[in-house]
């Protein structure tokens, strides 16, 4: 093989490892949730896109393998090639064969060595990087081709490789990952919002994300901070009530001052004028949800949609009623302030802690 056919070879070498390079980066790189919907509004290369994201792991063996092999070509074809094109001019302008030898090597090395790792490998790398989901789309196709061509050599590599991780106790993974841990995403959403990519000014997606951190007790009104009103109140003392808090729910307690449920204003509106300096009586009030101190709040939002109850007694280890969850407050600590005339207790006296420091 002549000189300058080696130097055509370097070219086309260094295109395939980019090519294998560029398909690696972009399979471990895309987003599922980006190639998806290529792939439902019917998009083949999507398709198969996704199969090679699910089957990660050979994906790496083929483009690791033709990696290798074009690295050791080019070490092969090219690094002679060039070692000649440098050395031979040298010797014949006098120096020593061995000094032109030598030079004339060590200029190869450098050559291909800076065009393998720039061309070869960063460029591509950082292509892929920066556009993975389209390079994905454009890639893996051609990669998953190739990997069938050669599929006894890339499944004898892959069990091997996945035989040495077993043996130091790490399970292989068949399909890239694509879903973040909670304090991943709250790393992601506090990075963008101080790049200036994200604007959360309402904390909705901050409050979201530390959602899953509140427990039934960390929200609650303790009972001491409690505003009730007895069983024996008229709907005329609970209007007067209204009035003067603001609150349009209150919890109701017996005459031994025991919890037994709460009333919402329109319950009171709905009592007729012959029932209006009557006792509302225990038979009107509505019941409570139960939760624990340490009940995610998660669980205690779906517990209240399900059942309908506005209101949820928390109950300590003892089973003495330590507090009152408001279905306002739970909803605030997710989307945040909700400004409105009637706020719930928790709220109005969360202000009230804050006026008084």
């Amino acid at each position: 093989m002549g000189d300058w056919a080696g130097i055509l070879w370097l070219a086309a070498l260094l295109l395939g490892n980019a090519f294998f390079v560029a398909s690696e980066f972009a399979i471990m790189s895309a987003r599922r949730s980006q190639i998806e919907p290529l792939a439902e509004a019917g998009s083949g290369r999507a398709r198969t896109t996704l199969h090679a994201m699910e089957n990660v792991s050979l994906m790496l063996a083929a483009a690791q393998l033709g990696i290798t092999v074009c690295s050791l070509l080019i070490l092969q074809v090219a690094e002679p090639a060039i070692h000649h094109l440098i050395g031979d001019p040298l010797h014949s302008l006098g120096l020593p064969v061995e000094l032109a030898d030598t030079v004339g090597f060590a200029v190869a090395l450098a050559a291909v060595t800076f065009l393998h790792v720039t061309i070869g490998e960063m460029v591509p790398k950082n292509i892929s990087v920066s556009t993975a989901d389209r390079a994905a789309v454009l890639l893996a196709p051609v990669l998953l081709s190739m990997a069938r061509l050669v599929r006894p050599v890339i499944f004898f590599l892959n069990g091997s490789a996945n035989a040495v991780l077993h043996l130091l106790r790490v399970e292989p993974k068949d399909e890239v990952t694509s879903s973040f841990t909670l304090e991943e995403v709250a790393s992601i959403v506090e990075e963008s919002t101080r790049s200036g990519l994200l604007d959360d000014e309402s904390g909705l997606l901050s409050g979201a994300l530390e959602f899953s951190d509140q427990t039934a007790e960390s929200i609650m009104v303790p009972v001491g901070d409690l505003v009730s009103l007895p069983t024996s109140a008229t709907p005329a003392d609970f209007e007067k009530a209204v009035s003067h808090t603001g609150f349009s729910r209150f919890p109701m307690v017996d005459d031994d001052g025991e919890l037994v449920g709460y009333l919402h204003l329109k319950d009171v509106l709905a009592i007729g004028p012959e029932g209006r300096g009557k006792p509302i009586g225990e038979s009107r009030v509505r019941s409570l949800a139960n939760l624990g101190l340490d009940d995610e709040i998660e669980d205690a939002l779906s517990g209240m949609q399900k059942s309908g109850f506005h209101l949820a007694r928390v109950i300590g280890p003892e089973g003495a009623t330590r507090g009152v969850l408001f279905l306002e407050d739970v909803i605030e600590k997710l989307v945040g302030e909700i400004r409105d005339v009637t706020q719930s207790q928790a709220f109005r006296r969360q202000k009230g802690l804050e006026r008084g420091r």
